[in-house]
């Protein structure tokens, strides 16, 4: 088991930056992947950005590319999401996961590979 932590959320102008920080309760092993998930009101879930444990690979869905990075520090347990040139549609609940077992890249089109999930923070851009 593994739990998560997100916190770095809040309300920002259009244009404007915002860094998450996920914290996990323990290491997880080089064939883990840590990704980002957010959630807007009426809309589905959208796979942000994951980033391989063992090999620092990443992914991003193309709303975000460009703008979003993801970075991990191992050895604090920890995975950020830098956002930059945030628009409104940015707005919603953004979640970590992960995915303990990831053969090959990290994906993003499917949740239900993700093993644990934290509970969430809210991200809010103002036009």
């Amino acid at each position: 088991q593994v739990q998560l932590v997100e916190s770095g959320g809040g309300s920002v102008q259009a244009g404007g930056s915002l860094r998450l920080s996920c914290a996990a309760s323990r290491s997880i092993g080089s064939s883990s992947c840590m990704g980002w998930f957010r959630q807007a009101p009426g809309k589905e879930r959208e796979g942000v950005a994951a980033v391989k444990s063992g090999t620092g690979t990443t992914s991003y869905a193309d709303s975000v590319k460009g703008r979003f990075t993801i970075s991990q520090d191992n050895a604090k347990n920890m995975v950020y999401l830098q956002m930059n040139s945030l628009i409104p549609e940015d707005t919603a609940i953004y979640s970590c996961a992960v995915d303990l077992i990831r053969i090959g890249p990290c994906q993003l089109a499917n949740e239900y590979t993700y093993d644990y999930w934290g509970q969430g923070t809210q991200v809010t851009v103002s036009s």
